[in-house]
């Protein structure tokens, strides 16, 4: 009986040093939607100087309700056979929820777009699971599908990829303001 409560006593202190405030937590994906900039005016914005820009249109987002509305009611007898069936009539009903609208977010300058620099996003989508094909170190229809799918599940729904997501795909380097 001693011997079992010095084991228990033992596989408790080993547990309580098995605690996480010391492992690293993995990197949390960023909000892309908070890159996005709207403008009141056509064309990119003015700031930062330097900065490459992209832009893409996001789409209208239209409700279709439909429902069927009773026009007359059924009538019963008093024993509760129905003597006349209820008619209805179909009302649908469109809404736009949100408006079809340019957007503009930073993103890697067109130098940047190298077969390498390609070939890397495709990698890092890859690894990800992203990307399925070849690697061919072409922006093409795979690529820029993976990297809508990729943004998309962090607010920017957009194939044209954007600075902060090829940052926090190591493609490009972080500045340290941004840290």
């Amino acid at each position: 009986m001693q011997r079992t409560a010095i084991a228990t006593g033992l596989m408790l202190v080993v547990l309580c040093a098995c605690q996480t405030a010391g492992v690293p937590q993995a990197p949390r994906s960023s909000d892309l939607a908070r890159e996005i900039v709207r403008l009141d005016r056509p064309g990119p914005p003015e700031k930062p100087e330097g900065a490459c820009w992209e832009s893409d249109v996001t789409p209208a987002v239209i409700e279709t309700v439909t429902e069927q509305v009773v026009v007359t009611p059924e009538t019963r007898a008093e024993d509760g056979t129905v003597l006349t069936q209820a008619s209805y009539r179909t009302d649908t009903r469109t809404r736009i929820l949100q408006d079809r609208e340019e957007v503009w977010f930073r993103a890697p300058c067109p130098a940047d777009y190298t077969v390498g620099f390609v070939a890397s996003l495709q990698r890092a989508l890859k690894a990800r699971g992203y990307y399925t094909l070849e690697l061919t170190g072409q922006l093409d229809a795979g690529t820029r599908d993976a990297v809508r799918r990729y943004q998309t599940e962090r607010g920017l729904d957009s194939a044209r990829l954007s600075l902060a997501a090829a940052r926090e795909l190591g493609l490009l380097p972080t500045a340290l303001e941004e840290l």
